[in-house]
């Protein structure tokens, strides 16, 4: 029997999901939390094999709990699920440790075959995504450019994202001028708003 624990916030999707895969003969649902934080807790008390994780969740996005996921209980595979098509959200799976990126909209006959591929130790990537993510050019931003843009989006001030990331003033506009000058936009909000089109925050 493949324990799998689900991580979404919506609770109806969550629920039919879960009944859904109960369904299946080899497949048991172990746990459901609705934030990103409880991940890693719920993983380790229930001693779920798969993970299934949703990227955008309270607390902590999916993509941040597979890559703590993957480093407290590596045991427990993880696969992202989401109708976010963003060739960088693959990127950043795979980078977080994630051994499946597959969206919502597929059946759960797929889902359900998609949690046993990865518990057998293979990697499944929706292959719309795979391409779509192909032809996408890689993520030029820096970790710190991610993070002064993602502080800019919610509209912070550069004083505020100075005390946010522990970085001077000026090293903020130099990281954002950077980040802005790599999108190809005019302005930090352009900026944040085309990194997160892309998937890239």
């Amino acid at each position: 029997m493949i324990r799998v624990l689900l991580a979404e916030d919506q609770v109806m999707v969550r629920n039919a999901i879960a009944r859904l895969l109960d369904l299946e003969p080899d497949l048991e649902v172990v746990g459901q939390v609705g934030n990103g934080t409880e991940v890693v807790t719920a993983a380790v008390e229930s001693r779920a094999d798969v993970a299934l994780l949703d990227i955008e969740m309270p607390g902590r996005s999916g993509l941040d709990a597979a890559a703590e996921l993957a480093r407290a209980r590596p045991e427990c595979r993880t696969v992202i699920v989401t109708i976010y098509g963003r060739p960088g959200y693959l990127q950043r799976a795979m980078e977080a440790g994630a051994s499946g990126f597959v969206g919502k909209d597929r059946p759960v006959d797929e889902l359900a075959e998609t949690i046993r591929r990865v518990h057998a130790g293979e990697t499944v990537i929706d292959p719309e995504l795979a391409a779509s993510a192909m032809r996408a050019r890689p993520n030029p931003l820096t970790e710190r450019e991610r993070g002064v843009l993602l502080a800019a989006a919610q509209g912070a001030p550069v004083a505020a994202i100075s005390a946010k990331v522990h970085l001077s003033e000026k090293t903020v506009r130099n990281y954002l001028s950077s980040a802005i000058q790599k999108t190809g936009t005019a302005n930090r909000y352009e900026a944040a708003r085309a990194a997160m089109a892309n998937g890239w925050l």
